[in-house]
């Protein structure tokens, strides 16, 4: 399994510093330590630079801004990066088919927000809604599985589509 890069980095922080607070936080609770678990794992906080803590590239956002909507190629390109997934396990079946749905509800979500319009993308969009309605509000492993052929022929159809109109999503 692929893990995103701002995960890693994320990652390579957050360990360091559980470690040392795990570290400290056992001797922390006796008198020669001279402080409480709490104050201990807030010195640790303080002394993080608040450039470590955020993804690689990302800003603060300011009060009340919203982030941009999600570019449909990129919703486009999670959709596509499972193409080369499968189930040979219950747990990755799972993970497979949880997965396809909520990148067919990303590439939903960016459709209708993308300047051109839903209207751009009737058939995607009208697909999806049509698998949500099949599927249901029950996202369970055993709802997803029993509707394995839907989702998977929803993302192939969506797939063939998008290819057939580059330039709707570039």
């Amino acid at each position: 399994m692929r893990i995103p890069r701002p995960l890693r980095a994320a990652a390579l922080v957050a360990l360091p510093a559980a470690l040392l607070v795990a570290c400290s936080s056992a001797d922390s609770g006796s008198p020669k330590a001279g402080g409480s678990p709490t104050a201990a794992r807030a010195g640790v906080e303080a002394e993080q630079p608040a450039a470590a803590t955020a993804p690689e590239g990302a800003t603060a956002p300011a009060a009340g801004d919203t982030p941009p909507p999600e570019k449909v190629r990129d919703a486009f390109a999670g959709l596509q990066a499972t193409l080369q997934d499968g189930c040979t396990t219950e747990e990755q079946c799972a993970y497979f088919l949880g997965r396809v749905y909520d990148e067919l509800e990303r590439l939903d979500r960016a459709m209708k927000a993308d300047p051109k319009g839903p209207g751009h993308f009737p058939e995607p969009i009208e697909w999806i809604a049509g698998l949500r309605g099949t599927i249901g509000p029950d996202r369970s492993y055993t709802n997803l599985k029993a509707h394995r052929g839907e989702l998977v022929g929803t993302r192939d159809r969506i797939n063939t589509w998008m290819q057939d109109h580059p330039d709707d999503y570039r």
